[in-house]
């Protein structure tokens, strides 16, 4: 088991880390809109901020060797289920490879966020 660390992905805020990749597969934590050198929100809507956790997957992704065309599994959460038509279209330029993915609704996110994604990979 290997931990995974970029710098061209936010830190983690807790005690987790950015990813974990056993034999071959990766298992990326979830990410919200974070940008990466200031640790601050970026974008205030859901295309702004389903960009920055899409970019801040594939920063993970290929730290640990893998890709987003390698992607198995996504998790999608949604603050607002009303956001789900706007962040699917900026979703559907990043997996090509359409993995498996869940999308539910949850009442409140990580430093009020719009969104967040967690992706499981294969690394090969």
């Amino acid at each position: 088991m290997e931990r995974i660390e970029t710098n061209e992905a936010p830190k983690a805020i807790g005690p987790y880390s950015q990813a974990i990749k056993d034999d071959n597969l990766v298992f990326v934590s979830g990410q919200i809109a974070l940008d990466p050198g200031t640790g601050e929100m970026k974008g205030t809507g859901i295309e702004a901020q389903t960009t920055q956790v899409l970019e801040n997957l594939k920063a993970v992704l290929e730290a640990a060797g893998s890709s987003m065309e390698k992607a198995l599994k996504v998790t999608v959460y949604l603050k607002d289920m009303g956001d789900f038509q706007r962040m699917n279209a900026v979703y559907a330029g990043y997996f090509t490879g359409k993995p498996a993915r869940a999308t539910v609704e949850v009442s409140k996110l990580p430093k009020n966020a719009l969104v967040e994604m967690d992706v499981i990979a294969a690394v090969k």
